[in-house]
């Protein structure tokens, strides 16, 4: 299993969800992979933001080695599964991939919660640091129900 997380900037959301459902594949000894990128190219090249990486270390998860990247077209052909963090990120990541756009592929990070919802994940990048704990319990309830049904 291939899974893809993307944000916006891919130095908040999207970073703490590949550092949490990481730590979850490595602690039930799953063959995964997964990644994040952001639609935007603002951040390329930089480690997550470091409330992200605070909330995250708080938590037993280390993303610091992780780069912001941006997502490709190609992203569609290698990932199994891409998830998005909002509808703004849904839109761009549909422009980006053109024709080579599999839907099956892509959905909506929270619908792993609640089936169709197509919920947002809050961006904490606009608030102060109190704003990355419910961001993170968030993603980490997430996470654990992509682990409990594709593993």
């Amino acid at each position: 299993m291939r899974i893809l997380m993307v944000c916006l900037g891919n130095i908040c959301r999207s970073p703490i969800a590949e550092g949490v459902l990481w730590h979850k594949i490595q602690q039930h000894g799953l063959n995964w992979t997964v990644d994040s990128a952001g639609t935007n190219s603002y951040h390329t090249g930089e480690p997550p933001h470091r409330h992200s990486q605070k909330v995250c270390r708080a938590n037993g998860v280390d993303i610091s080695a992780q780069r912001a990247r941006r997502f490709r077209a190609d992203d569609f052909e290698y990932y199994d599964k891409i998830y998005v963090m909002a509808d703004d990120v849904y839109a761009d990541v549909i422009a980006m991939a053109g024709n080579k756009v599999k839907r099956e592929k892509l959905d909506y990070f929270l619908n792993e919660l609640e089936e169709g919802s197509n919920g947002s994940v809050p961006d904490p990048w606009y608030g102060n640091e109190d704003g990355y704990t419910p961001v993170y319990e968030l993603i980490e309830r997430t996470c654990e129900a992509i682990i409990n049904k594709y593993k």
